[in-house]
């Protein structure tokens, strides 16, 4: 950039970097997305090929981004988890969710055309995304935050099973519906669904109760190998280097399982390295 008495405008710009040697956390949350749902008429209580596109966004997302080795989502918001010791973009928080709501916004406007294409989008009504970016301490932290997204996941469905259920065939008005839940426990709203609609909710599809999953899958991992015995901090270039080549040839799978569990954590040690 040439030199010019007009620069010193740059000075007032401020940077902000996040904690090193820490968990990333970025979040994406679609902006005015009940009102964007009810401009497609999203299908009740739960639209699958609207889901399919926000997976199919986040898919994308993680395969440009080979630092994401963890990827949660339900209805319209995604939670990328990065490596502890990430430096991509020297971990200035405003170039990470700028770039995450940006790429997100457009994978999901792509997909929406590929996936819904007898709902083509109106242009005073595109689908947009937000982000942030919070710096977690520890794994403890970590799973506590996965754990959290996932049970607001099962919170929320059950809810809106219920809820839509009682309006679509019980013919309550959406106020009435509303009216009838308040105060109700997890036990209430699975006793209408079965004695009122015939509906076991347990039997409803994995990918509504408990979210998706897209996790980095090192095939044969072994915690002798010498990369993957040493936090990451202490690599060399050398194997640094090769270790993230590992990372973006590594298969990215999906999944609809849960995460609260030690078995998910324990079974893939390198999401937590």
């Amino acid at each position: 950039m040439a030199n010019s008495r007009y620069e010193y405008v740059r000075t007032f710009e401020r940077e902000s970097k996040l904690l090193p040697s820490t968990y990333i956390v970025i979040r994406i949350d679609g902006r005015s997305f009940h009102k964007f749902s009810n401009e497609y008429q999203f299908e009740k209580p739960n639209d699958l090929k609207a889901l399919k596109v926000m997976n199919l966004s986040a898919l994308k997302l993680m395969q440009l981004i080979p630092d994401i080795l963890l990827a949660y989502g339900d209805s319209d918001e995604y939670s990328f988890l990065l490596r502890k010791d990430c430096e991509l973009f020297e971990r200035r928080e405003f170039k990470l969710i700028t770039t995450f709501s940006s790429l997100f916004s457009a994978n999901y406007q792509y997909y929406w055309n590929v996936i819904m294409v007898d709902k083509p989008l109106n242009v005073d009504r595109l689908p947009t995304f937000d982000a942030r970016a919070v710096c977690y301490p520890n794994e403890k932290t970590v799973r506590d935050y996965f754990s959290w997204r996932q049970v607001d996941c099962h919170i929320n469905n059950l809810y809106n099973t219920t809820f839509w259920n009682l309006v679509l065939k019980g013919n309550l008005s959406n106020q009435q519906a509303e009216n009838k839940l308040i105060g109700t426990l997890s036990s209430d709203k699975n006793e209408i669904l079965f004695k009122q609609f015939g509906i076991n909710y347990n039997d409803e599809p994995d990918i509504f109760k408990k979210g998706t999953i897209y996790v980095k899958h090192f095939e044969n991992y072994n915690n002798n190998d010498d990369d993957n015995n040493n936090n990451n901090h202490d690599l060399s270039k050398r194997q640094m280097d090769r270790f993230m080549k590992k990372l973006k040839k590594c298969e990215i799978v999906e999944l609809h399982c849960d995460l609260i569990k030690d078995e998910f954590w324990d079974n893939r040690p390198w999401l937590l390295m």
